[in-house]
């Protein structure tokens, strides 16, 4: 059975058929234990599924422990599936309604469950490198954690978080601070809301509550990474230079070379405010892709910041083969909910003013 995405609806072959004519090349043959270019060097051409059950940062508890024991990571799975029985239960389209209030009270509406929970795909296991279970995905600093943050980050955050990122309570809360609220033009939005990008991020590119697939076609001269998130795909340039600052686009600048059989890619020239984990402009990032002996790939990354970031963080985990399909990601089915989030707001602001007696 193939996998297909939560908001599956035709392949993405046209994009990669278009690439691979481009690029000169045919379709990707079977798996091999280690393809090689022409050149001799590796090719990473395939699908990967990057589900895993480890997080991105450390849980507290382990402090600088990076590995777990056999049995904590069978712990994890064993609750990962557990968690997975009751998402089916919860999707059963024949399963009773909870009663009014939840708790059976009167009066009060219920809490309805998820109905579509059979989609998550957080992956069956923690993170195993040479044979290990990971404690988390962030391996520096050596706590498992983000970096701390700067003075002038810590406050831009917190002025962000005060005007646009507060929980839905039902009501216009935005009319009462200075300054322009999170609704007032459709721009404002999370790029990831408003379907430009995927909100677990591609370069560097992390694991998700679900759509964990990447795609890669690879020549002598380009790269080409397709994240399943938002179907963002990068093209990297082999042996190239930067393009000037100037030049900035969605998922960055990349370019790439060779040093051994790994694949290492330099990405700078973000635009600004686009980038998840709240880097800026100035993000640059490393990325290293090499073969292990299973045949997987080696995924490990090296971000830095200076104007949000104390110090760089690095990370690491492993995208494992697959045979499966890779489908369109259509994000909103035409982000048709972008027009009711807008009205919503509008009619959340004409009950507030109502309510004070102003015309709306």
């Amino acid at each position: 059975m193939f996998r297909s995405s939560a908001r599956t609806t035709l392949p993405i072959a046209v994009m990669l058929t278009v690439l691979l004519a481009l690029c000169g090349v045919g379709p990707v043959p079977a798996a091999e234990k280690d393809p090689r270019m022409p050149s001799g060097k590796p090719d990473f051409s395939g699908t990967y599924d990057a589900a895993t059950l480890t997080p991105l940062t450390r849980p507290r508890e382990f402090g600088d422990k990076l590995y777990l024991t056999p049995e904590e990571a069978e712990e994890i799975a064993e609750q990962e599936r557990m968690t997975q029985a009751l998402r089916s239960q919860a999707s059963d389209p024949d399963r009773d309604a909870p009663p009014i209030g939840g708790d059976g009270s009167p009066g009060a509406a219920g809490n309805v469950g998820g109905y579509n929970t059979f989609w998550i795909d957080r992956g069956e296991e923690a993170l195993g490198v040479d044979g290990k279970f990971r404690t988390s995905i962030l391996i520096d600093p050596k706590n498992g954690q983000m970096p701390p943050m700067t003075e002038a980050a810590r406050e831009a955050r917190r002025k962000r978080f005060a005007n646009f990122r507060r929980g839905n309570d039902g009501t216009a809360w935005w009319l009462e601070n200075d300054g322009p609220g999170p609704y007032d033009d459709i721009e404002q939005r999370p790029a990831a809301e408003r379907c430009l990008l995927g909100f677990s991020g591609a370069t560097p590119s992390f694991p998700s509550l679900y759509n964990n697939f990447k795609r890669i076609v690879q020549t002598e001269d380009h790269v080409m990474i397709l994240i399943e998130m938002n179907h963002d795909a990068r093209v990297v340039r082999m042996n190239s230079e930067h393009k000037p600052p100037e030049i900035r686009t969605w998922l960055g600048d990349s370019i790439g070379w060779w040093e051994g059989d790994t694949l290492v890619v330099d990405t700078k020239n973000f635009r600004a405010g686009v980038q998840g984990r709240g880097g800026t402009e100035n993000l640059h990032v490393v990325e290293r892709f090499s073969r292990t002996e299973s045949g997987d790939l080696l995924y490990r990354f090296t971000v830095e910041d200076p104007t949000v970031w104390t110090a760089p963080w690095t990370g690491e985990y492993v995208w494992r083969t697959s045979e499966q399909k890779v489908y369109e990601y259509a994000c909103h089915e035409g982000n048709y909910a972008m027009g009711n989030i807008m009205r919503g707001a509008r009619l959340l602001e004409k009950d507030a003013m109502e309510k004070k007696g102003e015309s709306p």
